[in-house]
């Protein structure tokens, strides 16, 4: 039996215009739903992440004022912390960069999506960083600016993005079939 040009079996209906249109647009207001319901849910992530974040980092350290200096230097830091003779204290102060900088990497192209691709969201991530850096060291007691924890922050939004960030992206954000 020949197949008719659909692939099908049997031969196919002529089907009338739009009807595909048509069916695209049934199952829209559902793809839309769950696309703003996900927009939704970074969103509130988002913010409670920017709640935490300005708890981690804004939170004076009176005791800490002696101890603290401005690090401009990239790699300074990270020396000082890997001398530490205590490891622990060192991955809590490397891999704690590390984490604050992951959701940025996973959350910012879902809630922007305009803001999608890697470069675009290092650059953001880092804008912000710097932001938060130069806040701490300007205005709140016992903090200072450290560039590294600026590289840090970054690379953490890097990894997120890789491991996470993209997929959500483009499931939450898929671009529409041009015909």
């Amino acid at each position: 039996m020949a197949r008719a040009a659909s692939g099908s079996r049997f031969p196919s209906r002529p089907r009338a215009a739009g009807a595909e249109d048509a069916d695209r647009h049934e199952r829209r207001p559902l793809a839309l739903l769950l696309r703003l319901s996900a927009m939704v849910c970074a969103f509130v992530f988002m913010v409670a992440f920017a709640v935490v974040l300005a708890r981690l980092t804004l939170h004076p350290s009176p005791a800490s004022e002696a101890l603290t200096h401005t690090n401009l230097r990239p790699g300074r830091s990270l020396k000082a912390y890997l001398d530490q003779p205590a490891l622990r204290d060192a991955v809590r102060q490397i891999g704690g960069n590390l984490l604050l900088g992951v959701p940025f990497g996973v959350l910012v192209p879902v809630v922007a999506p305009r803001t999608r691709g890697l470069l675009r969201v290092l650059l953001l991530t880092a804008v912000v960083m710097l932001l938060v850096e130069s806040a701490q060291g300007a205005l709140v007691t016992g903090r200072a600016f450290d560039i590294d924890d600026v590289i840090l922050n970054t690379t953490g939004a890097l990894v997120g993005y890789l491991l996470l960030g993209r997929r959500m992206s483009r499931a939450v954000h898929r671009r529409s079939a041009r015909t």
